[in-house]
């Protein structure tokens, strides 16, 4: 658990959990593995609800540059080759613990930007989880290009999305506010770093931790709601 966030809590014993995630981090689709595992114990996960939000982890890189993650590691953090190798097959030994199989040495670095435009498309239609968690594996898994305008459409489509309006949006600005507005959001909240749960504005958990922390806030999240309904 890393704390509080600010914010108010609402008098409910609703869990309302915000989730801010960029499409190509790796420890965000670990982490969302992990709570979906502590939803599986907890004893009122009919009782929660799931917002995800728009991080971008490099805003700064470039849009239309692609590089493959391993060089951009590498001119990242400095290392070498060999570091950058052992680092990601660390990470996917972690995710496969997780049932994911990366892929992390043909995956390719893009600007995010156009993807989490259409993760905000799909949660208009009731999609949001369906699209991070096709978006992530489309990254992470199966090294897709998530700047590539067709890729985008094709896999907003799988996710039920029509494909005419996805096509709008991918190829046009819609959302970007939204996405903007999203990262703002962040840096207000003191977000550092994804993935980032805000747990009823109340608590917040830092990162891909243990689903045993997910399923403590989860609880901690539920009897601070139905305290301040009995206050």
């Amino acid at each position: 658990m890393s704390g509080t966030v600010n914010g108010t809590a609402s008098a409910t014993s609703t869990v309302r959990i915000e989730i801010w995630s960029d499409v190509v981090c790796p420890w965000c689709y670990i982490g969302k593995r992990r709570l979906e595992r502590a939803l599986e114990d907890f004893e009122h996960a009919d009782e929660v609800e799931v917002t995800w939000h728009s991080f971008q982890l490099d805003p700064s890189f470039p849009k239309g540059v692609r590089q493959p993650v391993p060089e951009m590691l590498a001119k990242k953090i400095g290392g070498s080759p060999e570091q950058v190798r052992a680092m990601n097959a660390q990470i996917t030994e972690v995710a496969a613990r997780e049932g994911l199989l990366y892929d992390l040495e043909r995956s390719v670095m893009v600007n995010t930007v156009d993807a989490h435009r259409l993760t905000h498309l799909a949660k208009e239609h009731g999609l949001g989880d369906r699209a991070h968690e096709r978006l992530l594996r489309a990254q992470l898994v199966e090294a897709q290009v998530l700047d590539d305008p067709d890729t985008l459409v094709r896999l907003g489509v799988e996710i039920g999305l029509d494909e005419d309006e996805t096509r709008r949006v991918v190829t046009g600005d819609a959302y970007a506010r939204e996405v903007e507005a999203d990262i703002r959001e962040a840096r207000a909240l003191g977000v550092g770093g994804v993935p980032f749960f805000a747990l009823n504005r109340v608590f917040a958990i830092s990162g891909a931790q243990p689903a045993e922390t997910f399923l403590s806030g989860l609880r901690k999240a539920r009897e601070h709601g139905l305290g301040a309904t009995t206050s």
